[in-house]
């Protein structure tokens, strides 16, 4: 099915290619807000049949248009109507925590022609989990209905003791309505002729207090299984659908204007950057301290731990801003103390934060959940990245409470056995696995018996020891020698125990996995590429996984499986076990350019514009199937979020790989190491934000006229072990940073 989504703020609306929620539609369709389906249906008819798509498009992300027209009569179509003689234009826009859609309906027949147009709307109040397919014990009650001819109110006093409301009005009165939700308008129209018909969907929440849905930073009601619930505003009158989309439109150009651009021989390269940062925008919310992008839509429009930590690192050279953003949220919810339920303990980072009813009655446990074994040390990484890249020290030093408690949970509470790795038990109402591949049945034996915890994932053993290592180092320079030394020792001990325990010499790989026996869970899988971003393995250990990710049963031509196709496990169709993710490809090619390994880099990004030119408004989706791109055309997962935040991400530390860009800030550096694909002859980046400055520079291939110049612009390090001195050139354009720029070849 295709869809259409526009949201802003925390408020997104998901249809169908014709703009429509049919009652009982699958796939998520609605008007949603925290959590809540506040339309469940949203039907155009035209003399009471359905129309017929002729495009969409919403690449904006908070505005969307659908164009329609009447089918014949003969395929169903309105009786009484010539063929495709009324075209009707949807425009809609999210602004301010209200849904406007404004209906342009124009007669192209050479004859005058009247016409009937219908809305069906209702409001059904399902909690996302409900829509998801997760049964309720208790819900709440319609408690009021009041129809007119010019709109619907429906209200809903909910089993968390919450009000909910939906508003609907038109711009004008119907000719006839009826219940539940039926607005009929008659139009007479001359040949060329067009009328406009607008409405407003207003999604409100604690209706008797008027505070309405998605606005800005001050706090709204209190969830009570979690944090304060996402920015409410006061109630303010709803502006005009053209009030709405000035506005609009000004703080996009503006928002435009300030980011860095990319530019290279490559259109849709360049096309790929700008659709990761758009939806980036679009999925970002505001908790009150500060921009943080939600997981993706429609299942997972809530801030995740993991998901919101990784999109922050991806998009830190163009919106360092919404590291920050995230750091601070993050920091305020982390863990206090030890409570089983939501798998919280001192330290720890949460996981999931959602805010509808069945998070509020305890139904589900995500009001608040902490079930995540990687978002801590990513929130250690996360936070010595943004000072690498901006040298705040005075956030960064605020922080320091917080990344100190995140340190404390590693040493006590993420080393569940005493044997000096961080693990997971799982629990019996969250979670059963709790790294990035979650699903029940992600971590698996060769001979595809599920592993039994405590289970000590590849991956996260990486992101600890590089948490310990960056946070060594960053002591070390504040003068905190002690704690320093303490840090890098533990570093440097995980180091040699991980090697010992996770390398697999008759692979010459990493295991998945330690289960809760210390057995190796001896799969092939993606996770051990996310080592490749730090120093962990070692040069030659980290040369051999690096190649091995790229051989057949991996490398799928759309990028690198999640699991190998020679295991037993394998199912390229399942969410874990052998699809592509772009998130994982990217961290992956991340560390492949830190390693030196440029083949990689290109290859996984040229797996990724194979799927972009495929996709919808070359979109990324949050996944896709493992089939071979040698079988034809990328394969969608079905269920697949898009826009998902980290997807979006997956371009732009795409290009942080490309270049090599390994700012130091503190230190006074920014280093580079370009590896170019043969395909792509250049790159410009402009106005990279970077320490208290921006950066502008161009790399690009070498001509027969460069000869073997260097550039003059920045300073040159010799040529490493694989490398030659046909390196790209490097022209620095501007650097406001007062951070000396290398260039290491």
């Amino acid at each position: 099915m295709t869809t259409q989504v526009i949201k802003a703020d925390d408020v997104f609306l998901l249809t169908d290619e014709r703009g429509d929620i049919p009652a009982g539609a699958p796939g998520g369709l609605g008007l949603f807000t925290r959590d809540t389906r506040f339309l469940s249906r949203f039907e155009l008819r035209l003399n009471g049949s359905p129309l017929l798509a002729l495009t969409a498009e919403a690449e904006r992300g908070d505005t969307g248009r659908v164009l329609l027209v009447n089918a014949p009569a003969a395929t169903g179509g309105p009786q009484g109507l010539a063929r495709d003689s009324v075209v009707l234009e949807r425009l809609r826009i999210v602004a301010d925590g209200v849904l406007y859609e404004r209906l342009t309906v124009t007669n192209h027949h050479r004859a005058p022609q009247e016409v009937e147009v219908a809305y069906e709307v209702d409001a059904d109040f399902a909690d996302v989990f409900l829509v998801r397919g997760y049964p309720a014990r208790r819900r709440g009650l319609i408690t009021a209905r009041r129809i007119d001819a010019r709109g619907l109110r429906v209200r809903y006093d909910g089993a968390d003791g919450i009000r909910r409301e939906t508003r609907i009005r038109f711009s004008e009165p119907a000719a006839t309505w009826d219940q539940p939700g039926r607005f009929r308008f008659r139009m007479a129209l001359q040949p060329g002729e067009h009328r406009t018909l607008t409405l407003t969907v207003e999604p409100v929440i604690g209706a008797d207090r008027g505070d309405v849905a998605g606005g800005g930073k001050a706090k709204g009601h209190r969830n009570r299984c979690g944090p304060d619930a996402p920015a409410a505003a006061r109630r303010e009158p709803v502006r005009s659908l053209e009030q709405a989309l000035a506005a609009a439109e000004d703080a996009y150009r503006r928002w435009q204007e300030a980011l860095p651009r990319v530019e290279s021989s490559h259109p849709l390269f360049d096309r790929l950057v700008r659709r990761g940062l758009d939806d980036l925008r679009m999925l970002t919310i505001d908790l009150g301290d500060g921009p943080l992008p939600v997981a993706g839509i429609p299942w997972f429009a809530a801030p995740f731990g993991r998901d919101s930590l990784i999109a922050a690192l991806q998009a830190l050279p163009f919106l360092p801003e919404l590291a920050r953003g995230t750091l601070r949220s993050l920091a305020r919810l982390q863990g206090q103390r030890v409570d089983v339920a939501r798998s919280e303990e001192p330290g720890k980072i949460p996981h999931e934060i959602r805010f509808g009813e069945l998070a509020n009655t305890g139904q589900v446990p995500f009001g608040r959940y902490y079930g995540s074994v990687d978002a801590t040390p990513l929130f250690l990484i996360v936070a010595a990245e943004f000072y690498r890249w901006t040298g705040d020290r005075t956030l960064v030093e605020g922080l320091w409470p917080h990344v100190d408690a995140a340190l404390r949970w590693i040493e006590h509470h993420g080393d569940v056995d005493g044997d000096g790795f961080v693990e997971y038990r799982g629990d019996g109402t969250g979670l059963i696995n709790q790294g990035w591949k979650d699903s029940g049945d992600a971590v698996v034996h060769r001979d595809g018996t599920l592993a039994r915890g405590p289970i000590a994932l590849c991956e996260v053993q990486g992101y600890v020891y590089e948490a310990l290592r960056q946070w060594g180092r960053i002591l070390r320079e504040w003068g905190e020698a002690e704690r320093a030394a303490q840090l890098q020792t533990a570093a440097q001990r995980l180091r040699e125990r991980f090697n010992q325990a996770f390398w697999m010499d008759d692979e010459e790989f990493v295991a998945l996995a330690l289960d809760g026996d210390k057995r190796q869970v001896a799969v092939i899988t993606s996770n051990a590429g996310h080592l490749l971003i730090t120093d962990l393995l070692g040069h030659e250990r980290a040369a051999r996984v690096a190649r091995r990710l790229l051989e057949p049963d991996l490398f799928s031509g759309y990028g690198i499986r999640t699991m190998s196709s020679r295991e037993r496990a394998y199912n390229p169709a399942s969410y874990h076990n052998g699809s592509v993710w772009p998130h994982d490809n990217s961290l992956i090619a991340w560390g492949m350019a830190r390693q030196g390994y440029g083949e990689g880099v290109h290859r996984i990004l040229a797996g990724l514009l194979a799927v972009a030119e495929q996709a919808t408004s070359h979109r990324l989706p949050e996944l896709w199937c493992g089939f071979s791109a040698a079988a034809g055309p990328f394969v969608p997962y079905p269920a697949a979020c898009a826009p998902q935040a980290w997807a979006a991400g997956a371009p732009l530390l795409l290009v942080r790989a490309l270049l090599g860009l390994e700012p130091d800030a503190p230190a006074g550096v920014i280093r580079l190491q370009p590896v170019l694909p043969p395909w792509l002859a250049g790159v410009r980046l402009r106005g990279l934000r970077v320490g208290g400055g921006r950066l502008s520079l161009e790399v690009r291939r070498r001509t027969a006229e460069d000869g073997k110049a260097g550039s003059a612009s920045a300073e040159r390090r010799g040529v490493g072990p694989g490398r030659s001195d046909e390196e790209p050139l490097v022209a620095i354009l501007e650097n406001d940073t007062g951070l000396r720029v290398v260039v290491d070849r």
